[in-house]
């Protein structure tokens, strides 16, 4: 039991699973520059296991944008009924590509594929991980990104992309129809006038189009996640997603939230500037409830946990939702 936790505790979830992590599992990646790091928790027991991919952020810290981030969320998911499998993007510090390799420093394209390759050799990584191996539900499969890793899930998730600065990458769209629900966290809004004067000539890539985002996707953002170094806006700019996204039908925001959304990335964490247990504990009831209603068809945990945060959490944050 965690004791740091008030208002949030009353946000229902299912049973806790005792987790297993296995790390690392190493896919041979021939053309990407390196192997795929990835690290998979999992429930150490039961059956026809949701799988969930998990996009990490490209954030200060050498560690946590990597397969060895994320824990809270991570070992919250494993323990409530999801296999996990999180990798380690081209973009990370301590086991990504180079500064100088093709794609940096985001490897948004790279990104992407990584998710793709996963899906496409999950035969190859069941046979690694014999833990895990007859125990997955193919055909209920999430993804789940933060801040930079919402912009590759949203593309998995229907989102397209063109940087000014590449004529191959123009309203290019990468989705992926096996990936059925999705959640962006704190993720990037629109480019073009929106990007400040630094993101604009720095960060060309950094401009994604929701418009075509039709997989059902919960928004998660933060009301004080300001970000002048990227956008001219407040934070509303991390709503994009949501209000441009045709599958975008619900937005989840937090009071008194930043980018790190209360401790997402990791416990004590530098890439945290809002650390909050609160806040944490509902970034993660509240995504899970979201996944397993949008997976399962009549699970009422997301209707029960929205009830929930309108009524006893109520000082934590609030959802909208879109008319169908």
């Amino acid at each position: 039991m965690n004791t740091l936790i008030n208002a949030a505790r009353s946000i229902p979830v299912n049973d806790v699973t005792v987790p297993i992590s296995i790390t690392p599992v190493t896919l041979p990646a021939p053309g990407r520059g390196m192997p795929l790091e990835m690290r998979i928790p999992a429930p150490a027991t039961g059956n026809d296991l949701p799988i969930l991919l998990l996009s990490h952020g490209h954030g200060p810290s050498l560690y946590l944008p990597s397969k060895d981030g994320y824990g809270p969320l991570v070992n919250f998911y494993a323990e409530h009924g999801f296999v996990v499998i999180q990798p380690t993007h081209g973009n990370s510090k301590v086991a990504g590509l180079g500064a100088d390799a093709p794609g940096a420093p985001f490897f948004w394209r790279s990104r992407v594929e990584d998710m793709t390759l996963i899906l496409d050799r999950l035969d190859e990584i069941e046979a690694m991980v014999p833990t895990i191996t007859g125990r997955l539900d193919r055909s209920r499969i999430a993804a789940v990104g933060h801040s930079l890793g919402g912009q590759t899930v949203g593309m998995l998730l229907g989102a397209r992309l063109t940087d000014i600065r590449d004529e191959t990458a123009q309203n290019v769209s990468l989705i992926e129809p096996r990936i059925t629900a999705g959640v962006l966290l704190a993720a990037p809004g629109n480019g073009g006038d929106s990007l400040s004067e630094f993101a604009r000539a720095n960060y060309t890539s950094l401009n994604p189009d929701y418009s075509h985002l039709t997989t059902p996707t919960l928004v998660v953002v933060g009301d004080s996640d300001v970000s002048p170094h990227l956008t001219v806006r407040g934070a509303d700019w991390h709503a994009d997603a949501y209000h441009h996204g045709p599958g975008s039908n619900a937005l989840l925001t937090l009071f008194g939230g930043k980018h790190g959304l209360g401790g997402i990335a990791g416990y004590d964490a530098k890439e945290t500037d809002d650390e909050d247990p609160d806040r944490l504990a509902t970034v993660q009831r509240m995504s899970w409830a979201y996944l397993r209603s949008a997976l399962y068809a009549g699970d009422p945990a997301w209707p029960l946990a929205c009830q929930a945060l309108a009524g006893q959490a109520a000082s934590l944050g609030r959802v909208d939702h879109k008319q169908p």
